[in-house]
C-alpha cells in the first residue's frame, strides 16, 4: 500500500449533495465562497488542472511558482491548493505557522513523487557511500515528498524544478564530483546529457531490487539516476515522432524533459511547461506545433491559441489521472467545509520535515 492509498482510507468521503449537484450550482457556490472570504482565501490552480477547476484560480503556474505566491500571500488565512499532494505540502513549508494550506482531494497524489520513498532513500544513500564516500550531492525535483525533499536538505543537496535544472546541476558539480537525481531519471538524464555529460557516465539507481545499474568502472560514473518517471511524460514514445515526422513534416514538435532521453532528443525543443507555453504564444500566426505534455495543458493551449495548428504528440494521450481527482465538487465542498469552520484534508508537514525540507528549497531559491 503506497501513502496516497493509506490516505484514501482515512480521507472523508464526499457528500453526496456534491455528487449530485449542478454544475451551475456548484460553480455558484464556489464563487460564493470566494467572495464572501475575500482576501483571506487564496486558490493557487497548476497548468495541469481542469478548466472547471483553473477558472476560479487566483493564479496559474507550475508547482514552485504557486508555493512561492502562497508564501508570498500574508492576507490569505486559507490556502486551498488545486494541484496534487507534494505542491501542498511545499506551500506549507514555505507559507508562515498561522496560514492553512488545503488540498481539495487528498487522493490527488504524483505517481512520480510516490517512486521515491524515504526509506529507500535512506538505503541507496548507505549504499551509494559505501561505494563512493563523500563525493555525491544529492538533488531532488520539487516533483517529490517532503520527507525526501528534507533528507536531500539534510544531506546538504537542493531541490530543482524543470525551468533551472542545469543551472542547479552545474552548481552541484562545483560543491561534488557526482550527483544523486531524484526521483525523475529523464529529467535528470536530459540534463546532465544539455551539460555535455555522455551517457555513458550516468547509472540508474533502482530501488526496488536496491542496487546500481552500470556498465563499466564506477569511477567513471558521474550522474546516479533514481529510477522514476512521470506516467504522464513517459507515454510519449519515438514511435509518435517518426509517425509525426512522416504525415506532417513540417510541424514543430515541443516536449517537456520528463519525456524519455530518446523522444528529445528527435524533437526540435523541449523545457519547462513554462517554456511550452511561452514558445506557443511566441510563435508565429499559422505555425504549427505537436506537444508532449499533459493534456488537459494541450488542450487549454489549442484554445487560446486559435490562430495556430496545435496537437498533442500522443492522439491517445489523457489527462493526468491524479491531478484530475481535484475536480468542481470536490472544490465546492472544500471551500464551505472553511467556510463553515469544518475543515478536512489540510496539509501539516512536520516541523522537523518542513526545516530541512526548507533547507533544500532554499538553497535552490538563492540561486533563482
Amino acid at each position: 500500500m503506497n501513502i496516497f492509498e493509506a490516505v484514501e482510507q482515512k480521507t472523508p468521503m464526499l457528500p453526496e449533495q456534491y455528487k449530485q449537484a449542478s454544475t451551475e450550482d456548484l460553480e455558484q457556490r464556489v464563487r460564493g465562497v470566494k467572495e464572501r472570504m475575500g482576501s483571506r482565501l487564496y486558490l493557487p490552480g497548476h497548468h495541469y488542472q481542469k478548466d472547471e477547476v483553473i477558472q476560479f484560480a487566483d493564479d496559474r503556474g507550475d508547482s514552485l511558482k504557486l508555493a512561492q505566491l502562497s508564501a508570498d500571500n500574508h492576507q490569505a488565512e486559507a490556502i486551498v491548493f488545486c494541484g496534487v499532494h507534494f505542491m501542498a505540502e511545499t506551500a506549507d513549508i514555505l507559507t508562515k505557522p498561522e496560514q492553512k494550506v488545503y488540498l481539495p482531494d487528498m487522493r490527488a497524489g504524483c505517481s512520480m513523487a510516490d517512486m521515491a520513498n524515504i526509506d529507500q532513500t535512506e538505503q541507496a544513500w548507505q549504499k551509494l557511500m559505501e561505494l563512493f564516500d563523500d563525493t555525491i550531492m544529492p538533488l531532488t525535483y520539487v516533483n517529490s515528498t517532503a520527507a525526501i525533499k528534507a533528507f536531500v536538505g539534510k544531506n546538504n543537496g537542493a531541490t530543482v524544478t524543470s525551468s533551472n535544472a542545469e543551472r542547479m546541476v552545474s552548481w552541484a558539480f562545483t560543491q561534488k564530483e557526482r550527483i544523486l537525481f531524484l526521483p525523475d531519471q529523464h529529467l535528470g538524464r536530459n540534463t546532465a546529457y544539455n551539460l555535455g555529460i555522455p551517457l555513458e557516465q550516468m547509472a540508474v539507481w533502482d530501488p526496488i531490487i536496491n542496487e546500481l545499474i552500470y556498465e563499466g568502472s564506477i569511477e567513471d560514473i558521474k550522474v546516479i539516476l533514481w529510477k522514476g518517471h512521470c506516467s504522464v511524460h513517459e507515454n510519449f514514445t519515438v514511435q509518435n515522432v517518426h509517425q509525426l515526422r512522416e504525415e506532417s513534416p513540417d510541424m514543430n514538435i515541443i516536449v517537456h524533459p520528463e519525456c524519455r532521453r530518446e523522444v528529445v532528443a528527435l524533437s526540435d525543443d523541449a523545457g519547462s511547461t513554462n517554456h511550452i507555453i511561452n514558445t506557443i504564444e511566441n510563435a508565429p500566426s499559422g505555425s504549427s506545433w505537436a506537444i508532449g505534455t499533459e493534456m488537459n495543458l494541450v488542450n487549454r493551449i489549442i484554445q487560446e491559441h486559435p490562430d495556430k495548428h496545435i496537437i498533442s504528440l500522443n492522439p491517445n494521450m489523457c489527462p493526468c489521472l491524479t491531478m484530475n481527482r481535484i475536480d468542481l465538487p470536490h472544490l465546492a465542498w472544500c471551500l464551505e467545509s472553511i467556510e463553515n469552520d469544518e475543515p478536512h484534508n489540510v496539509i501539516e508537514v512536520d516541523a522537523n520535515i518542513a526545516r530541512d525540507a526548507k533547507k533544500a528549497l532554499d538553497r535552490m531559491l538563492e540561486r533563482a
